[in-house]
């Protein structure tokens, strides 16, 4: 006869964790967001590639922010985007719950792996355009830094609807 074991509560995660957690999510969408951006701008240069229906990998350069709005406003767009990572940062002490880390990590390394190719890709330091090379055809051109904040965001939104319930 086998015996069901029963789930207690969750051990609470300590600072060190949270922020090894949040740091190591960060660091793998960063490094996977610039590998997959520097093998698009090697590959994708010579044109796209249909992987199947609308769905192909296509180079696209996005100057302005989200979906290409405020190009006029790009040195305020990385301010954002650095003020964004600090307070993600600060805000990654608080968290109690693993998933919670989690979806810290994918939005903050999707910042950081943006704001990236704002900092240093051309025209030049702060005006840099951000390589995008997802194409579905029916939405704007993304990229993984750009999935990585929206799961992110998703997941934090789904989580809350979690934490009302508890209370």
């Amino acid at each position: 006869m086998r015996r069901v074991q029963e789930r207690g509560p969750v051990a609470p995660v300590s600072i060190k964790q949270r922020y090894a957690l949040v740091g190591g999510v960060t660091a793998a969408v960063v490094v996977a967001d610039q590998l997959a951006k520097w093998w698009a701008v090697d590959r994708l240069s010579r044109g796209p590639i249909t992987i199947v229906g609308s769905f192909r990998l296509a180079l696209a350069r996005n100057s302005g922010g989200a979906f290409g709005l405020g190009s006029g406003f790009l040195p305020m767009v990385v301010l954002a985007v650095i003020a964004l990572a600090v307070v993600l940062f600060v805000v990654g002490r608080s968290i109690d719950r693993t998933a919670i880390a989690v979806a810290l990590g994918l939005v903050l390394g999707g910042a950081v792996g943006n704001l990236l190719d704002r900092l240093f890709r051309s025209p030049g330091f702060g005006r840099g355009s951000v390589v995008d090379f997802i194409d579905l055809r029916w939405w704007p051109v993304f990229n993984v830094a750009d999935a990585a904040i929206t799961c992110g965001c998703i997941l934090l939104v789904l989580l809350s609807f979690g934490r009302t319930a508890e209370k």
